[in-house]
């Protein structure tokens, strides 16, 4: 019963998407136009199709470069940024009084929006690559296939647990909310997750500092996995550091969210 309950959550979530068209169109925009900025700056770089920088040649480059647009839509595709305005609205109140899990709740939603995300992610490509004709590195590898899978899962729990951490601001500060959450998903995400660029251009000293975050595991990981840059031992130590911040941020998320209900005073309402 319970995991019906969660089922038509999702469906209901998903018929939802459409009811914010122009936002979701411009999201969509606003992606293809970013893979299409970085496709064109890749492909000058690497007019010599012989050409290897940074341990990468053309064709696992543009591979890196539409990737993006895939392991996005699955990662930082949510639903849940409406949880801010939510809690500042007083709204929050409504799903409370439900007999469902907050975090079950929001995750459910997520994973509706990350389907239909992915759907047309997967035609945007198909446009794309029908267009513009790019070399593609295929993976065949099993157990590399198998570790991008997993790593992606982790990825989208630990955007989801940063993305609650942040969304939780308005408990105490009502009008900041959607500040903290630009900040976090726009700005620092996407730029330390290796969502412009692959973070191993960077330096060495540069690197070691991110990969002491958990945002290198939202984006850069699970391509340098599919990609065969990222095997081996180093690839079980990955998935196990992903793992620990997955496990950390869950655990900040349910101590700020007990924090907050201590201090909600429901002011919308």
């Amino acid at each position: 019963m319970s995991l019906a309950k969660y089922i038509s959550i999702f469906k209901i979530s998903f018929a939802q998407e459409f009811a914010y068209r122009i936002n979701f169109i411009m999201w969509r925009v606003r992606n293809v136009m970013q893979i299409l900025l970085l496709f064109f700056l890749w492909t000058t770089v690497f007019s010599d199709p012989a050409r290897v920088l940074f341990g990468y040649d053309r064709a696992k480059m543009l591979t890196y470069v539409f990737g993006i647009l895939v392991v996005k839509a699955l990662v930082l595709s949510a639903r849940a940024v409406d949880v801010p305005g939510e809690i500042s609205r007083g709204d929050i109140i409504n799903l409370l009084l439900k007999p469902v899990n907050f975090f079950k709740y929001w995750l459910t939603r997520d994973l509706s929006s990350k389907a239909l995300n992915f759907i047309f992610s997967a035609f945007e490509i198909v446009i794309l690559f029908l267009i513009l004709k790019p070399e593609i590195y295929l993976q065949t590898d099993l157990l590399l296939l198998a570790g991008f899978f997993f790593s992606l899962i982790f990825a989208i729990l630990a955007f989801f647990a940063l993305l609650m951490i942040t969304s939780f601001v308005p408990f105490w500060s009502p009008e900041s909310g959607w500040g903290a959450q630009f900040l976090m998903v726009v700005i620092v995400t996407e730029f330390l997750s290796g969502g412009l660029f692959p973070l191993d251009i960077l330096p060495g000293a540069v690197q070691k500092i991110l990969y002491l975050t958990p945002f290198p595991y939202l984006i850069f990981f699970p391509i340098q996995v599919y990609l065969g840059k990222i095997t081996g031992d180093a690839l079980i130590g990955g998935v196990l550091i992903a793992s620990f911040w997955v496990t950390l941020l869950w655990l900040v998320m349910g101590w700020v969210w007990r924090k907050g209900l201590l201090v909600y005073r429901a002011e919308g309402r």
